[in-house]
Order: C-alpha cells, then structure tokens, then sequence
C-alpha cells in the first residue's frame, strides 16, 4: 500500500469510467483535480457526498477545477449511480483496486466486530503539475465539498 503525501506526484490512472469512456490522470494536466474516492455507489454518505460535488460543480469548473469521483464499483454499477441521483461528477471504476492502492485508500475497515477490507472515505486535490495539494482522510461528508472548494479557491489564489 501506498503512502503518499503533499507534495507528492499524484499516482497516474486511466479507467473506465461511467457513460463507457475513460478517464486518466494525464487529461487534467494543467488543471486542478479532486479526486474523490468513496466507499461504494448508492450508499447514505457515498450518495450525500456525489450529490454534494453535484450541487457545487458549477463553482468548481469557474475555479478552474475537475471533479472525479472513484470507487471499486462497475462502471454499470456507476450509470446507475448517476441516473439515480442525477450527478454531475464523472465516476471512475476501479474494479481490480489498484488505483486505490496506489493512493493509499483500500485499507483495513472494522465494523461490528468484523474486520474486511474497504475503501477509506479520501479527497485529494492535485495541482495543475499534477502533485498533491491537500488531502482530506476519513471524510465526513457534511460541509466537505465546500471545504474542498475553498481550498480549491485558495491554490488559484
């Protein structure tokens, strides 16, 4: 596993991503990303979180920001996600979890006694140059995508 810190090069990826395209690191070179990862599509705080991205995806395209979203879900998986909810985020599949380990996010997760493994509730915002600006770990999604964007604000500042 991975562990990664500010200033750090953001691992490269390309995936599949919803609609049936792609989605890779290299396309946002020159401009800031979030890279959200969440732990699965549809769940209470995975849903609050998109649709919290969602409602503030104008404000971070006018800062000049992408928005991705990654989980180990299908693509299917994230079609369904979007339509449901009507997201504005492009959602990233990661099936096989090797980007989540590059990044440091698929750990061990208790619940109940029972330990497995998951996805760690993570933002990273990466600069233009493609190196990590901020990370946000263990999120709680209220109030999250407007820090996030303040902080995207901040580095264009």
């Amino acid at each position: 596993m991975a562990d990664i810190g500010i200033g750090a090069e953001a691992p490269n990826f390309d995936l599949p991503r919803d609609g049936g395209g792609r989605v890779s690191l290299a396309e946002f070179k020159g401009k800031p990303l979030v890279l959200f990862f969440y732990p699965k599509d549809d769940t209470t705080g995975c849903t609050a979180e998109s649709i919290g991205f969602t409602e503030l995806a104008g404000e971070f395209e006018k800062a000049g920001a992408a928005l991705v979203g990654m989980s180990p879900d299908s693509v299917k998986c994230h079609d369904r996600f979007i339509k449901k909810h009507n997201l504005a985020v492009a959602l990233a599949s990661d099936e096989e979890k090797i980007v989540l380990e590059a990044y440091g996010v698929w750990k061990q997760k208790s619940m109940y006694g029972r330990t497995y493994m998951g996805v760690e509730r993570t933002t990273f915002l990466i600069r233009a140059d493609g190196t990590i600006a901020t990370i946000w770990q263990k999120v709680k999604v209220p109030g999250h995508a407007e820090a996030v964007l303040k902080a995207v604000r901040d580095l264009a500042a």
